[in-house]
């Protein structure tokens, strides 16, 4: 196996991976090209066969095997992605894998990594956060000698990766590109299609967008090494890690312009707004690239953009706590403790007088409390637009209510979201 990146590994995944992985749509946005002014194009990896590109870099990996290496088996780590590019790996090459996974994965990516590896995987859930689950699987990779096949981290790995921007270029058919959007995790994919863009189209600038909640790249650049952080915010979980690889660190640094850090709740705006305006079904870390376009629009105004939607494996059951942190964001959804008098009529004043006609309550808890004057109400209201904020409080402090406004940092809050 080598060690080292090139652009010709990328050439050479291409050719070998043709019959393997499908080659995804690049689609024309109208919707997005009218609201930035520019050519938006969508790279759909959300439409690749395991729904997203990782089944890319971990074939192309898993092909290097030799028959020895293969016969001892082969261990991964992943947040659910790179598993099923594994399992169906694991699959087609006829080797046996063992899949270590956080314990928070989504069920429908454990499903789909079962059905896609059939007998030939096993998974192990370890701990709560993708970099738990690689230092378990590492573990037992050094154990039995088998070849650990990295998410992200590894030549042959990135040049699967690679191949995504290979197959923008070929599909542009001699446009050029002016920006190319990633979304970065690990980094695997910046350092693969973006190394491969930018030494086919020089002019072109490279852009991640990582999580804010996660920022593990972004912080990891400044450091100018890879640094470990405490903590991370697990929901935009396919690219949710505490730690980037060094061989990544230094092709980000390389080619990207700049690693966007986006906010969790526009993440989760985007993908509805992919879903209402487009049909698009992706995953967080799908729609990160698309979302990261309202911080570059000064920069794509008549610019032709691709923006690659990394994966599509979201679990529907997820979609009330997306919609609920998509308002969030926004400032359609509040969230008080009120202090009620308890008299009768104090809630109905509240009704008539504090509320417009156009707040909506979604949450209302309260327990009459006995040989007291006043009782405590938890209250979740939504808005029709932002800026009602400020008028409602307005009513509220006019009425002499006692109320506290929740913030995002408090314990209340963050359990109710």
């Amino acid at each position: 196996m080598t060690n080292t990146f090139s652009v010709a590994l990328v050439d050479e995944a291409r050719e070998a991976l043709r019959e393997v992985v499908k080659e995804t749509p690049l689609q024309f946005n109208r919707g997005l090209s009218e609201k930035y002014g520019a050519k938006v194009y969508l790279k759909r990896e959300d439409l690749q066969a395991v729904r997203s590109y990782k089944l890319r870099g971990a074939y192309n990996r898993m092909r290097s095997l030799t028959a020895d290496e293969k016969k001892n088996g082969i261990v991964a780590a992943s947040a659910g992605n790179h598993a099923q590019g594994v399992a169906f790996s694991c699959a087609e090459l006829q080797v046996r894998g063992t899949i270590f996974m956080p314990r928070n994965t989504p069920r429908q990516k454990l499903d789909r990594v079962r059905a896609l590896g059939g007998d030939l995987v096993s998974i192990e859930l370890s701990g709560d956060t993708y970099d738990e689950a690689y230092a378990a699987a590492r573990k037992l990779s050094d154990e039995k000698g088998a070849v650990f096949v990295h998410p992200f981290n590894d030549p042959l790995v990135i040049a699967g990766q690679g191949t995504v921007g290979a197959e923008i270029l070929e599909q542009l058919k001699g446009e050029q590109l002016d920006v190319l959007v990633v979304p970065v995790g690990g980094g695997g994919l910046m350092s693969g299609a973006g190394s491969y863009v930018k030494a086919k189209s020089q002019t072109t600038k490279v852009f991640g967008a990582e999580p804010a909640g996660a920022p593990a790249m972004a912080e990891a650049l400044k450091a100018e090494n890879p640094v470990t952080l405490e903590k991370i915010d697990t929901f935009v979980d396919g690219a949710a890690v505490k730690t980037v690889g060094d061989l990544t660190l230094s092709l980000t640094k390389e080619v990207a312009e700049e690693v966007l850090l986006i906010p969790e709740g526009k993440v989760c705006a985007e993908m509805i707004s992919l879903y209402q305006r487009d049909g698009i079904v992706a995953e967080p870390a799908g729609a990160l690239s698309v979302a990261a376009l309202d911080d570059l629009a000064d920069k794509i105004k008549d610019k032709t953009v691709v923006c690659v939607v990394s994966g599509g494996n979201n679990d529907i059951s997820r979609y009330p706590e997306i919609i609920e942190r998509s308002l969030v964001y926004q400032g359609l959804k509040h969230y008080f403790m009120v202090n009620f008098s308890q008299r009768p009529g104090a809630l109905k004043k509240f009704l008539n007088e504090a509320l417009s006609p156009t707040d909506d309550i979604t949450l209302f808890e309260y327990t009459k409390k006995n040989n007291r004057e006043n009782g405590p109400a938890l209250i979740g209201i939504e808005l029709a637009k932002k800026d009602d904020l400020a008028p409602l409080l307005k009513r509220m402090d006019t009425l002499g209510m006692s109320y506290e406004l929740l913030e995002k940092d408090s314990p209340i809050f963050r359990f109710l979201i």
